[in-house]
């Protein structure tokens, strides 16, 4: 079983950039699909990124397509998502999600607990 915690979450002015974390335990994950989706109030979770296990395709929502980056550490057990050009809509709690395939991110097994991201207007 893997465990998952993110972090790295916060206010940010709109425009502004923030780096979140997902720091993986009792696997090690650097043969996994990795993703990120967000749960905004009021709203389902949704897809935000995701890295597939071999490491060779990412993915991106429309919404965050050009703004956000997901990549991976394997020395650190760590996938991370740079978010950049950040806007009030981007306002969500991010989890992070694993998968033990080598290809795309489709079904996650395993999830975090998630972390706040606010963005201010």
């Amino acid at each position: 079983q893997v465990q998952l915690v993110e972090s790295g979450g916060g206010l940010v002015q709109a425009g502004g950039s923030l780096r979140l974390s997902c720091a993986a335990s009792g696997r090690t994950v650097s043969s996994y699909a990795m993703g990120w989706f967000r749960q905004a109030p009021g709203k389902e979770r949704e897809f935000v990124a995701s890295l597939s296990g071999s490491g060779g395709n990412t993915y991106y929502a429309d919404s965050v397509k050009g703004r956000f980056t997901i990549s991976r550490d394997n020395a650190k057990n760590t996938v991370y998502l740079q978010m950049a050009s950040l806007k009030p809509e981007d306002t969500a709690v991010y989890y992070c999600a694993a998968e033990a395939v080598v290809g795309t991110l489709k079904n996650p097994r395993s999830w975090g607990q998630g972390t706040q991201v606010t963005v201010s207007s």
